[in-house]
Formats: C-alpha cells, sequence, structure tokens
C-alpha cells in the first residue's frame, strides 16, 4: 500500500487581524497542477484556480483555524502550531508521513506511532504538497476576511486581507481596533 503523505502550511501569519489559518492536504502527486507554487508567489485568480482543482482532487484536506484572541493569548507562533495540529486532527483518514512549511512542528504531532513528521524551511517554495496546503489556507483565509469586510467596512480587509498595508495602518490610526485586531501586534 502506497504511503499517504500530507502536506501542512500555514497563512496569516503576518496579518494584523483575523485567525491564522492552516490547511493539510493529502493527494495524488498526479493530481497536483503543474505550476504550483508558493501561495505568495501567485496572482489571486492563479491561486484560486488552483483551489478548485486541489480541493476537488484531494483525497483528504482539512483546515484548522486560530483566532485573533489565541493569537493574542499564546503568541502568534503558538497559534500557527496550533491550527497546523487543528487542520492534521480534522483529517478523517490519518498520514505516514506530514511534511510541515518550517523549522517547527506542533507538539501534538510528535510521538505518534508510525508518523514521520518532517520540517522543511521555505517547504512552501520546495515541496509540492506544501505549496497545495498554502494555496488551500491562502484562498480560504482570504475569502474569510472579505467576509469580514462586510462586518469591518472601515478597515478595508476586501483589498489587503488583514496584512500591515500602509491603507489598513491608516484605517487602524482613524478607527481603532476593531474586535478581529490583533492587540499584540505592533505596527
Amino acid at each position: 500500500m502506497p504511503l499517504k503523505i500530507c502536506g501542512i502550511d500555514e497563512a496569516g501569519r503576518g496579518c494584523l487581524a483575523g485567525p491564522v489559518v492552516s490547511a493539510a492536504i493529502i493527494i495524488d502527486k498526479n493530481k497536483i497542477p503543474s505550476g504550483i507554487k508558493d501561495s505568495k508567489q501567485l496572482t489571486e485568480a492563479k491561486r484560486k484556480e488552483y483551489y478548485g482543482i486541489l480541493t476537488a482532487n484531494a483525497s483528504y484536506y482539512s483546515i484548522g483555524t486560530a483566532s485573533h484572541n489565541e493569537i493574542d493569548e499564546i503568541n502568534i507562533l503558538k497559534a500557527a502550531m496550533l491550527s497546523m495540529q487543528r487542520a492534521f486532527d480534522g483529517l478523517s483518514v490519518k498520514p505516514d508521513v506530514v511534511i510541515i512549511d518550517g523549522p517547527s512542528v506542533p507538539s501534538g504531532l510528535t510521538g505518534i506511532t508510525g508518523l514521520k513528521v518532517i520540517p522543511v524551511i521555505k517547504g512552501d517554495d520546495r515541496v509540492k504538497l506544501i505549496s497545495c496546503a498554502s494555496v488551500i489556507a491562502k484562498v480560504f483565509r482570504d475569502e474569510l476576511m472579505v467576509r469580514l469586510d462586510e462586518k469591518y467596512p472601515h478597515y478595508g480587509f476586501k483589498h489587503h486581507k488583514g496584512y500591515a498595508t500602509a491603507e489598513h495602518k491608516n484605517n487602524l490610526i482613524k478607527y481603532g481596533f476593531s474586535e478581529i485586531h490583533r492587540k499584540t501586534f505592533k505596527f
């Protein structure tokens, strides 16, 4: 039986508002779209195109989040690890191997019998399976921020998705923090 290999990555770590979102994906390597790469290197249109292909063709995928409150309570690194753990836990079938973007591994993934966990620095650039997770996490988070723009129109989330752009910083100065802003982040 072939090994089930999972890629995990997060999106929104550097944002000033909203959750950090992670995706875990198991997909046949022959169903990975050619040209896929780290979501930050793709246009929004290309990310959405790949998202549709990946979610339709994945054997399994799952999304995990950590809220802005959790980020403020435990810090962004721990919150990113928590969202990755939640993405892994949401898979209906557990993989044999997990390849994670970055140098850190969620503590809940260490010590699982039969599970090999491989952290890869700049993995979203170097490992196509992590790139797939990167795209899913980014599109999911971006769409969430567009929906939140309807509730908080003063901040322009539909434009910058919560990242620390000049527009976002100016709106923060003008309107103060919303309830979804990360209060511990400095800008």
